[in-house]
């Protein structure tokens, strides 16, 4: 069984026992979060909402919250003396899939 849900404007498609990586959430290590905001659901049959599914959800924990690899910002313009360095390190959330409730 898996589904399409919605978290951080973004569409991720999951299964039991899946880890996800999401946009920073604002809980703590070792909560459970449910996710609401199921597009589809998918399996032996295929629940397509319009534009969610009603009664469905998908229960996950929180197994860490981090940040990922720093990537390097640069810019400049030629033959002008521009130059900006900046570091960017993006917060995330890591989360295993527990239940996905159709």
């Amino acid at each position: 069984m898996y589904a399409v849900i919605k978290t951080g404007g973004k569409q991720l498609r999951v299964e039991e026992g899946q880890t996800i990586w999401v946009e920073k959430l604002p809980v703590k290590e070792g909560d459970v979060v449910v996710f609401d905001e199921v597009l589809l659901v998918g399996g032996e049959t295929t629940k397509v909402g319009t534009p969610l599914v009603n009664g469905a959800t998908v229960t996950a924990r929180v197994e860490k919250q981090g940040k990922s690899k720093k990537i390097i910002v640069f810019k400049y313009k030629p033959k002008k003396h521009y130059r900006k360095k900046q570091g960017h390190r993006q917060p995330y959330t890591r989360l295993v899939v527990e239940k996905i409730n159709a």
